[in-house]
C-alpha cells in the first residue's frame, strides 16, 4: 500500500507540522508575556489630569494637578473619563503593534487578541 518513499514524505510532512505547531504556540507564549506587561498613560490637555492604565485598561494610577481644585467638580469627572478613554485608547495601539510582532494581526489569534481588547476599551466604566 505505501512504499518507502511515499511513508518517507508523510514523516517529512509531520515534522513541519509540528514545527509550525511549536512556533506558533512559542510566538503565542510570547505575545501572552509581552501583553501582560503593557500598560499606557495619557494626559489631559491642560496638563492637569493624568491617567495610567494597566494591560487589561484598569487605570492603574491618577494624578491630578494642583490646579484640578478650582475646577467644578463635574468638569473634573469629564476630564478624567476622557483621560481614561486616551490611555485606553493607546493601550489598544499598543496591543495591536505588540500582536502584529509576534503572531500577526491577520492571524486567527490576533484578530481574536486584538477585537477582545477592543471590546475592554470600549467598556464604560
Amino acid at each position: 500500500m505505501f512504499d518507502g518513499r511515499d511513508l518517507h514524505e508523510a514523516e517529512r510532512w509531520i515534522d513541519e507540522w509540528r514545527c509550525a505547531i511549536d512556533e506558533r504556540a512559542d510566538r503565542a507564549r510570547i505575545l501572552s508575556v509581552r501583553l501582560a506587561r503593557l500598560s499606557e498613560t495619557a494626559r489631559s490637555p491642560d496638563g492637569l489630569v493624568t491617567v495610567t492604565v494597566g494591560a487589561g485598561g484598569d487605570m492603574t494610577a491618577l494624578d491630578l494637578g494642583e490646579g484640578i481644585r478650582r475646577r467644578p467638580a463635574g468638569d473634573t469627572a469629564r476630564e478624567i473619563m476622557a483621560t481614561l478613554r486616551a490611555a485606553r485608547s493607546r493601550l489598544l495601539t499598543a496591543v495591536t503593534a505588540v500582536t502584529h510582532e509576534t503572531v500577526g494581526a491577520d492571524s486567527a489569534t490576533g484578530r481574536a487578541v486584538v477585537e477582545a481588547f477592543t471590546a475592554g476599551v470600549n467598556r464604560t466604566d
